[in-house]
């Protein structure tokens, strides 16, 4: 059976991308592909209780190492329990968040060491990674205003604007250099808009 393949979904908050996930899943479906919508962090029950922990506005303060340590503690079990089982059966799997956000948010939003994150990725995920990378781009004003027009802050919604402004950058600079599995998609502009061009940027993976 051949191997499905694994779509992530990237971008500050208020970009948008979570939106897109599921016209591009009823597209895929429509053409007979199985596909699989998830989230990180969470997407399997002992991950989605790490979420918990890492949204909780009551953490406020957590140590940045803990915070990157529970990010890939719940990515090791969504990869173990969900991602890998179906890529395996042939399924794409459209993944809101993945490792990129781990090196926007904690090397970006909180300082630690891109190595540090290199080391994790390697022990957790192999040499799994994503076969294509949507990010959607905005500036952090503006996702931080679409955000929290939705409702009470989490622990990550909370931070000031030049957390997201590093992890903005982030997101850039490794879609810069790997231009081959990233693309950046602007945000700012209407959903509908940016859903036909997610589209566009899909049909040469499916037809390979």
């Amino acid at each position: 059976m051949m191997r499905g393949r694994f779509i992530t979904f990237e971008g500050i908050e208020g970009a948008g991308k979570s939106c897109q996930i599921g016209p591009l899943a009823d597209w895929l479906r429509a053409r007979g592909r199985g596909v699989i919508t998830t989230r990180e962090p969470g997407g399997s029950p002992v991950a989605e209780r790490i979420r918990t922990l890492l949204l909780d506005r009551d953490n406020a303060g957590m140590d940045g190492i803990a915070e990157l340590l529970l990010v890939f503690a719940a990515r090791a079990e969504h990869l173990a329990k969900v991602i890998a089982p179906a890529l395996d059966a042939g399924h794409w799997v459209l993944c809101d968040r993945f490792t990129d956000a781990t090196y926007a948010y904690q090397g970006g939003g909180r300082g630690v060491a891109p190595a540090r994150i290199g080391v994790l990725e390697d022990l957790v995920q192999g040499d799994l990674r994503p076969d294509l990378t949507l990010v959607f781009d905005l500036p952090p004003a503006v996702g931080l205003a679409r955000a929290r027009g939705r409702g009470a802050p989490d622990r990550f919604e909370s931070e000031r604007l030049t957390f997201f402004e590093a992890a903005r950058a982030v997101y850039l600079e490794r879609a810069l250099g790997c231009p081959e599995r990233y693309r950046v998609l602007d945000a700012t502009r209407p959903l509908l808009e940016v859903t036909a061009e997610i589209t566009r940027l899909i049909a040469p993976v499916l037809d390979a």
